[in-house]
């Protein structure tokens, strides 16, 4: 019988197989600052003809469950899934071009290891962390979509939406 030897995970001795990324340590480029840091573009996943999705974590540390600002991609769905505890998304249906619908905006709690998938055109933003000091979030999108398909919307003051718990 052939016997192998457990070794430990690196890039170069895993770079013939795939490549690999800690989703609770990220250590790679991000934008933003606490309480929301994305962490993008980590891992692509090449899954046949179609574009590749792309991994990315956003920790979400503890703030006002105060809805300020959403977002929606107009060609794509978006992966959300929590690791290490709940969080709070927000969600508001598909609207012309722009237009928040602050009246129809619900909001849920996302159990840690329960994914959904966002509709395109769907609202939302960064979740909240759910009696956390903070959460990381695995998010799944194609390649660079927060470059290429991503309206973004900073709310007024009287359009802000808070959470009740």
């Amino acid at each position: 019988m052939r016997k192998t030897r457990i070794q430990e995970l690196s890039l170069s001795n895993f770079r013939s197989y795939g490549t690999f990324a800690n989703l609770l340590k990220p250590d790679s480029f991000h934008f933003g600052e606490p309480p929301i840091e994305f962490y993008r573009d980590m891992l692509q996943l090449h899954l046949g003809n179609s574009s590749p999705a792309s991994i990315s974590i956003c920790k979400v540390c503890s703030r006002a469950l105060i809805i300020d600002k959403s977002e929606y991609h107009g060609q794509t769905c978006e992966g959300v899934l929590p690791l290490d505890g709940d969080v709070i998304i927000h969600a508001g249906p598909a609207t012309r071009k722009g237009v928040f619908p602050a009246e129809h905006v619900e909001a849920f709690r996302l159990p840690r290891l329960t994914m959904v998938a966002l509709k395109p055109g769907v609202w939302h933003h960064a979740p909240f962390a759910y009696k956390s000091d903070f959460v990381h979030v695995l998010i799944a999108l194609p390649e660079r979509t927060y470059a290429n398909d991503c309206t973004v919307l900073e709310l007024m003051e009287d359009e802000r939406i808070e959470i009740g718990v």
